[in-house]
């Protein structure tokens, strides 16, 4: 009494299966990591925030600072920013003094930016209103010069 293997439910293939495929393909997560790095390359240069100046360059070096620094613009038309933040001119030095107060006293640094072509006399005018209200770490800002 011989059994026909070809009505198993196996189809008669008894004993022989598919090797498990012991390979991981890394083809896809390359895909996705080279899309991750041209979304952060297009991306990063929209990340700079803040007013849009013109620098002067020099040789000086950067300071070291520990917190986010407190920021004050000047730009090509003038106008002066607290952060990112317009302020007329007759607002300056109480606003300053409310952010100051608030961040810890008055002997914070301010790190002022004024755009190379900016007027002398409106970013001499902000320095000495400045001065005059008692605020004495002043740093100015500038961009590394290239070439030399």
């Amino acid at each position: 009494m011989a059994m026909n293997m070809a009505g198993s439910p196996r189809g008669g293939r008894r004993g022989r299966r598919r090797a498990v495929m012991a390979e991981i393909n890394v083809t896809p997560m390359v895909d996705v990591m080279l899309v991750l790095l041209i979304i952060f390359m297009v991306s990063a240069p929209l990340l700079t925030v803040g007013v849009p100046l013109d620098l002067p360059q020099t040789q000086a070096k950067s300071l070291e600072q520990d917190k986010t620094p407190l920021q004050l613009s000047v730009d090509v038309k003038g106008r002066v920013f607290i952060n990112d933040t317009e302020v007329a001119m007759n607002e300056l030095i109480p606003k300053l003094k409310a952010i100051t107060d608030a961040r810890g006293g008055m002997d914070e640094r301010i790190y002022m930016r004024a755009d190379k072509k900016a007027d002398y006399g409106t970013v001499a005018k902000v320095m000495g209103q400045l001065s005059g209200a008692g605020f004495k770490r002043l740093a100015l800002v500038t961009e590394v010069e290239q070439g030399s």
